[in-house]
């Protein structure tokens, strides 16, 4: 267990699909959450409504309006911004689609709770880097609209603990007991996510899981 750490900094366990991520350019992850903000309006922001969110008890936070992206094929008919699953705050509040909200409760009841345990006194937040981004793939002209841009993707770059420390996917995914912990919450999102990436998919994931709610033809893509 590492204390801490400010943000920022291969086995393929299923069947590789056709239709792939992109990589994604470094820093992308630290600016997303910028973005984010950027992308949505102070009106909107401003006109959610609290309580259980997405007919899910557990989520909390609130319901927005739908946000238009900037960018054709951005944005979200029924966006929320998520800031608790199960008793489990997140850093910073997610904009996301209800979709992507139910899977990451589904992710934290059975996977994120049970696997940690009791370690560092068990779970106490997620730290999120990353939710809505109205942008394409890569930022590139003319490329794909990212997951992230329809609300439909998350990072998480570390596990906050009840005694005040954290896992964290950049200093920790390759230590014995605390990376054992982190694999196997990367291998509990591949079903509740249609594509779940870290660290041995690419450098541009080394600091963080990516997941996403896309699916794909022969089932989820995960590495």
């Amino acid at each position: 267990m590492t204390p801490t750490p400010p943000s920022g900094s291969g086995t393929v366990l299923a069947t590789r699909q056709s239709l792939r991520p992109m990589l994604r350019p470094e820093g992308l992850a630290e600016r997303s959450t910028a973005s984010a903000a950027r992308n949505i309006s102070s009106s909107v922001a401003q006109l959610g409504q609290r309580g259980a969110l997405c007919g899910q008890a557990g989520l909390e936070g609130e319901r927005l309006e739908p946000i238009a992206g900037r960018v054709r094929g951005c944005g979200i008919a029924e966006p929320v911004r998520l800031r608790v699953v199960d008793g489990i705050a997140l850093s910073t509040p997610a904009t996301v689609n209800c979709e992507t909200a139910r899977a990451l409760q589904t992710w934290v009841r059975h996977s994120v709770v049970p696997t940690v345990g009791r370690h560092g006194g068990g779970v106490r937040s997620l730290r999120v880097v990353a939710s809505f981004a109205c942008r394409t793939q890569n930022n590139r002209p003319g490329a794909r609209m990212s997951e992230h841009g329809r609300g439909n993707a998350i990072d998480i770059a570390g596990v906050g603990l009840a005694d005040g420390g954290e896992l964290t996917v950049l200093g920790d995914w390759r230590t014995r007991r605390e990376g054992r912990i982190l694999r196997a919450l990367h291998a509990g999102a591949c079903g509740p996510f249609g594509t779940v990436l870290g660290p041995q998919s690419d450098r541009f994931h080394r600091d963080h899981f990516h997941f996403d709610v896309a699916r794909h033809r022969s089932g989820p893509f995960c590495r």
